[in-house]
């Protein structure tokens, strides 16, 4: 089983941005049934998924109008929300570092 660390930060964002609420959910609820042991793992359940360095991958929300950046420890089955937020705000970060 997956470990999100934290739920806390989707619910935050959705609770600003109410139209990304059933988007978020159906990305968390997807990653915690999921048994990903690598980043092709994760693009066979998100094609549009798009995998950096650092074991961090960018998964689109609401058809690509917000970004989600999550970085993994595949060994551990951890994953650690880096970043949410628009597009827009998602070209003015380092997604490799953030």
């Amino acid at each position: 089983m997956e470990r999100i660390f934290s739920k806390g930060t989707l619910r935050q964002f959705w609770e600003k941005h109410p139209e990304t609420e059933q988007f978020l959910k159906t990305w968390y609820e997807t990653a915690m049934k999921s048994d990903w042991k690598s980043p092709n793992d994760v693009k066979n359940a998100y094609a549009n998924a798009s995998i950096l360095k650092n074991q961090r991958v960018v998964f689109n929300i609401k058809g690509n109008a917000y970004r989600l950046i999550v970085k993994f420890n595949f060994e551990k089955q951890w994953m650690f929300v880096r970043f949410i937020g628009t597009h827009q705000e998602y070209d003015n970060i380092n997604a490799n570092t953030i």
